[in-house]
């Protein structure tokens, strides 16, 4: 990709919009760049929310909403559409999703998305800090959600606060998509959004979901690994643990299971040097509470399998290697295995010559940026825009440590990410 190239067309797309829009942009990027203390205090009112979703034990996105709402409304934006879900077992009922609009001078629309939800902040033990807390140390803010995906969702905020508070129409509509669910599913998130509404998204417009990236900005997220979570169900019978001869341990079954897994990557071997790692991956995760009493020898464990498969390998035949070898290391102890699909999310891809990919590369290359093209292993909401034939991108500019205790989020990086979005908004190509 010819950088240089892309600095002069950007630079006379500006200038042929004239310098009213060039004095516009210029103003808007002045002020973004001096909004660290809007940052930290943003970032503060969004921990404290604790947006952590039912299946985690948390009450769900809705008092993060509000304050988002309210944010929003404070700096004059009222174009603002609810498609939320329904979901009882949260406080209100409903898991919510909004849409804010801020016109352009074109129909023509940049569409951002950030999600509410954050994951449970885990062990205690393990934060130097209270993770509902944010605490700044220099350009670091650290707590949890910070950075998945509260530094984006803030940096899409300010983006929008500037634009009113200088009274800026910019060239293309900006659009921004605030969604629940995007940690357990996204079923009463986007998901529910696309499904509901369709017709509020055309094909047309340019979509990125600053949900990933890396630590220099310059990674722009184009394909995405399936992603998907099979649930692994061992049957033996409990008995007491002084005379385990009369039962059989699903606890050993399913450990003999687990380790027969790993055969998978040999099974499944295809690798594509987009990704990193480039290999599909199969990684024992969760397991569930058996027995209540250290004397119980359980006749039930249940455990879960992470999988991330490269475009190539089959989730069902995945499903089927994976039964087989449970099933057979299980037998060994006499008990059996049953597999549940949990999640399917199938691999995704965009165009590299897409308008949105060569847009989002225009933009960096203006903040002295060298876009590189890459593949994740990890699911965002993009794949389900591709899935609905809209050619969407991930980016952002991030530490990379979502869901780690002390998640920490640069502020400096919150600020270049805003002006990158800016500068998207001066796009004039069609």
């Amino acid at each position: 990709m010819d950088i240089s190239a892309m600095n002069s067309s950007m630079t006379h797309n500006v200038n042929d919009a004239g310098t009213g829009q060039a004095g516009s942009l210029s103003a808007l990027l002045e002020r973004l760049a001096s909004q660290d203390g809007r940052v930290q205090e943003l970032q503060t009112r969004l921990t404290a929310a604790r947006a952590v979703g039912p299946e985690n034990g948390g009450e769900g996105e809705g008092a993060k909403a509000a304050f988002i709402e309210s944010v929003l409304r404070g700096a004059g934006i009222t174009d603002i559409v609810h498609v939320d879900a329904p979901d009882d077992r949260v406080p209100g009922g409903l898991r919510p999703n909004l849409i804010a609009t801020l016109p352009g001078n074109s129909a023509r629309a940049l569409w951002l998305f950030a999600h509410m939800d954050v994951v449970p902040a885990g062990d205690p033990g393990l934060w130097r800090t209270d993770p509902w807390q944010v605490v700044r140390d220099g350009d670091l803010l650290t707590g949890r959600g910070v950075e998945d995906n509260q530094q984006s969702l803030v940096s899409m905020l300010l983006l929008a606060e500037g634009l009113k508070a200088l009274d800026i129409t910019p060239e293309l509509t900006l659009r921004l998509v605030f969604m629940s669910d995007e940690e357990c599913g996204n079923s009463r998130g986007l998901d529910h959004v696309l499904q509901s509404r369709p017709d509020l998204f055309p094909a047309g417009d340019l979509y990125i979901v600053p949900d990933g990236g890396s630590p220099s900005g310059s990674d722009i997220l184009v394909a995405e690994k399936s992603l998907y979570w099979l649930k692994f169900t061992v049957t033996g019978s409990q008995c007491h643990a002084s005379t385990p001869d009369k039962g059989r341990n699903a606890l050993v079954a399913a450990s003999a299971a687990i380790l027969a897994l790993d055969g998978l990557n040999r099974e499944f071997p295809l690798q594509d040097g987009l990704f990193e790692p480039a290999r599909s991956t199969f990684t024992p995760t969760r397991h569930e509470l058996n027995v209540d009493g250290v004397n119980i020898m359980p006749g039930r464990d249940v455990f879960w399998l992470d999988s991330r498969l490269v475009p190539g390998v089959e989730p069902e035949a995945v499903r089927d290697r994976a039964a087989a070898l449970a099933s057979a290391a299980a037998a060994e102890h006499g008990c059996t295995v049953e597999v549940e699909e949990a999640m399917l999310q199938r691999a995704s891809k965009t165009d590299p010559q897409a308008p949105v990919v060569l847009a989002l590369s225009r933009a960096l290359a203006e903040e002295g940026v060298t876009p590189r093209l890459i593949g994740i292993g990890g699911g965002t909401v993009a794949a389900l825009l591709r899935r609905a034939g809209l050619p969407a991108c991930v980016w952002s500019t991030i530490q990379e440590c979502c869901h780690e205790p002390n998640e920490r989020s640069s502020i400096s990086a919150t600020l270049r990410d805003a002006r990158v979005f800016a500068r998207l908004l001066a796009e004039v190509r069609q």
